[in-house]
């Protein structure tokens, strides 16, 4: 058993490939066209780092409803964790890509950490090795 997808709302698909991709270093698994239950079209979008067997499924809000979850999708908690060898490199290309960190970089005693907020403005652990 494994957990294979986690669902992010966002506002726009491209913008988030750009985010997840490019920023983050993740890559896209999938982007295929697919039709909502309602009948909308939609795409079915997912990426996922090199080395994890769980993606996420990028969602571009539908309706009042999911529009009101962008951003909020954990009560303002960090609600996801990314785990990288190389902490420096990672933080450093976040930075010169103007990712809002809300937080310093701190040592702990499971490693190097900083919170970020992702395009949609969901909260996030960067970890990496002590340093």
């Amino acid at each position: 058993m494994n957990l294979e997808l986690v669902t992010i709302v966002v506002n726009d698909y491209d913008e988030a490939i750009v985010f997840y991709v490019e920023v983050l270093g993740m890559d896209l698994v999938e982007d295929s066209p697919s039709v909502a239950g309602s009948g909308v079209a939609k795409r079915w979008v997912v990426v996922r780092p090199a080395s994890s067997v769980t993606g996420l499924l990028l969602a571009q809000a539908d309706g009042e409803r999911q529009v009101a979850a962008i951003g909020n999708q954990t009560g303002g908690r960090v609600g996801f964790f990314l785990r990288v060898d190389d902490f420096a490199e990672a933080y450093d290309r976040m930075v010169a890509a103007d990712v809002k960190f809300v937080t310093e970089p701190r040592d702990e005693e499971y490693g190097r950490v900083v919170v970020f907020v992702d395009i949609a403005g969901n909260r996030w652990d960067l970890l990496g090795p002590a340093s």
